[in-house]
């Protein structure tokens, strides 16, 4: 049975790109537009991942990050960040919000896979 990976961002582009790498590997991917509809949708579903952007409308991922958090079903599942974002100041931030990891866009396919091999299988 394939892993179930929820990815968010507010790039239609990120998003289609993140899905292709993914679903290529064999991961079953499921997309949401910004935060409030990425929380919406792993309140429905559970996911073995959620990949999230920092930076969208409505939430951003440190919000969706601790809201996830606070849920039963979600606090031991693994949270990446991919962002622009690289300071130590915003990743030390997402530590404290329960992030697994940080990638930074622009991705490496190859990397981003490793990473995810590694936290889901």
């Amino acid at each position: 049975m394939s892993k179930k990976i929820l990815t968010v961002d507010d790039s239609a582009s990120i998003r289609q790109m993140v899905s292709f790498t993914l679903k290529s590997a064999g991961y079953e991917v499921a997309e949401a537009v910004d935060g409030n509809a990425g929380l919406s949708k792993a309140q429905g579903m559970q996911f073995d991942l959620v990949l999230t952007d920092q930076n969208m409308p409505g939430m951003d991922g440190l919000t969706l990050i601790r809201s996830l958090r606070k849920q039963p079903t979600y606090n031991s599942t693994p949270i990446l960040m991919l962002t622009t974002e690289s300071s130590d100041q915003m990743k030390a931030l997402g530590r404290a919000a329960g992030a697994s990891g940080w990638l930074v866009k622009p991705f490496d396919p190859q990397k981003l896979l490793d990473v995810v091999k590694r936290l889901v299988g």
